[in-house]
């Protein structure tokens, strides 16, 4: 009975990655230092796997599971659509049950298990993790990525993250009304964490008008302090209905459902957030109702570029003048949907499987 269900189960999970089109999936746990964690590599036709590590306390392991396959999906379109030579992946830790304390001694678990991927795998912080929790796997692991620069990194990757969601703000800005000038523009931001209270403090330098909502009330009251007639505050739900130039999905995905389309008055959805749509459907939706989508994987590649950058050893001037890049092709994208009537998710996308075709055709040259 034991070897049908495990049988079932191992099924379940090709089938699985199957269906993405996954090349990998590595569980690990370690008993004593409480980590249960799973690596996913979608595809490697760039490079090695990059993707963040994240800790979030997930209702079961299948719902572990099908994140970490949808992220780290999305890594691989978004590693080809930044051109740089990395393949997508992802890490998810699944809190222990008897305790879902952070150590050190789980840091160091987890860099002995990337470490074991033997370079197929570079990771660091993501949702629930912080650059310091790194340093102890950096202790067992050299494919550890965005330390702190007191520690030899490129640093919180947040900064750039929001950066490259501004260039985007600013592209859609000239797309729609002719200048990229964020001033007087309404902006809905939904989740004010690292990237959103960063990118909050951007926007208000800008001249934007903000209205925030966050489940935690007192981060959204910093940024009301920051310039209290600019800053409006609402609930996480009920930000979606507000009329707005810009909704910016700033905290988990799914944001956008085939459900609750109906209720969004924004412009335009264009957001730090992974994997913002629920499926493919949303994006047509969206199109219907002219409201304009800044594809997820394209927007949020700041730090993607920041940590890539640290890997090649290229300074973090590179690193910020390669993101620059988000402004251009975000543009690429609106014209290329326009042109082609088609939405600006599968414009995007068609842009990724042209990368990754072109260059899977070139490595098939053979170097002796």
């Amino acid at each position: 009975m034991e070897e049908n269900r495990n049988e079932y189960v191992m099924k379940d999970i090709f089938a699985c990655m199957e269906e993405g089109g996954h090349e990998q999936v590595t569980f690990f746990r370690h008993e004593k230092s409480g980590l249960r964690a799973i690596v996913a590599i979608h595809d490697s036709t760039l490079g090695p796997a990059l993707g963040g590590c994240r800790m979030i306390p997930y209702a079961s392991t299948q719902e572990a599971l099908d994140d970490v396959l949808q992220l780290s999906q999305g890594m691989t379109h978004k590693c080809a659509i930044a051109d740089v030579d990395f393949g997508g992946g992802k890490m998810v830790i699944l809190p222990d049950s008897s305790s879902t304390e952070k150590s050190p001694e789980l840091f160091r678990a987890v860099g002995r298990f990337v470490g074991s991927l033997q370079g197929r795998f570079f990771t660091g912080t993501d949702m629930g993790t912080s650059p310091e929790d790194f340093i102890h796997a950096a202790k067992e692991s050299k494919y550890i990525v965005g330390l702190p620069e007191y520690y030899g990194g490129s640093g919180d990757t947040s900064i750039s993250t929001a950066m490259g969601v501004l260039q985007g703000m600013r592209a859609t800005a000239q797309y729609m009304y002719g200048s990229e000038s964020l001033e007087g523009k309404v902006v809905a931001i939904q989740g004010i964490g690292k990237v959103g209270a960063r990118l909050a403090g951007l926007l208000l330098a800008e001249g934007a008008e903000l209205i925030i909502a966050d489940v935690h009330l007192p981060s959204c009251l910093i940024i009301q302090r920051m310039s209290p007639e600019s800053v409006e505050i609402t609930t996480t739900h009920k930000i979606l209905e507000t009329p707005c130039d810009f909704l910016v999905p700033c905290a988990r995905g799914g944001i956008v459902n085939t459900s609750n389309i109906h209720q969004f008055r924004c412009k335009a959805i264009i957001g730090s957030a992974n994997n913002q749509l629920e499926n493919d459907q949303c994006a047509d939706l969206l199109a219907e109702r002219e409201i304009l989508y800044a594809p997820d994987y394209l927007v949020n590649a700041g730090g993607l570029i920041q940590v890539a950058m640290e890997i090649l050893q290229k300074t973090k001037e590179c690193a910020e003048e390669k993101a620059r890049f988000i402004y251009d092709m975000l543009l690429q994208v609106y014209k290329r949907a326009e042109q082609h009537q088609i939405s600006t998710c599968q414009a995007a996308n068609e842009i990724v499987e042209e990368r990754l075709e072109k260059i899977a055709d070139i490595r098939r040259i053979y170097l002796g």
